[in-house]
């Protein structure tokens, strides 16, 4: 079974840049399409990205376009999620997710991690 754990949140001013980070462990992340979803308080967990197994497509809420990027290193295990230009609207607790099989989507996912605070300040 996958285990994930992010890294990487914080407190950050708005305008500026976190990088989030998480690790996998009890299998192989190349086999898993990933995700990023995020919660803010008071409200339904959202979609934020998703990455293919090789890395090679993306997708992205619309939100997040042209601000977030996801990446991952599968020597590595890992899945990244760089945030530029925050909003205090992009706080939220974020979650990585991983999923069996080859599609990206935007709900199904088998296995997801503890999650990390992210609060961007106005």
């Amino acid at each position: 079974q996958v285990q994930l754990t992010e890294s990487g949140g914080g407190l950050v001013q708005a305008g500026g840049s976190l990088r989030l980070s998480c690790a996998a462990s009890g299998g192989t992340s190349s086999n898993y399409v990933m995700g990023w979803f995020r919660q803010a308080s008071g409200k339904e967990r959202e979609f934020v990205a998703a990455s293919s197994r090789s890395g090679t497509s993306t997708y992205y809420t619309d939100s997040v376009k042209g601000r977030f990027t996801i990446s991952r290193d599968n020597a590595k295990n890992t899945v990244y999620l760089q945030m530029n230009s925050l909003k205090p609207e992009d706080t939220a607790v974020y979650y990585c997710a991983a999923r069996l099989g080859v599609r990206i989507d935007l709900t199904e996912y088998n296995y997801w991690g503890q999650g990390t605070q992210v609060t961007v300040s106005s």
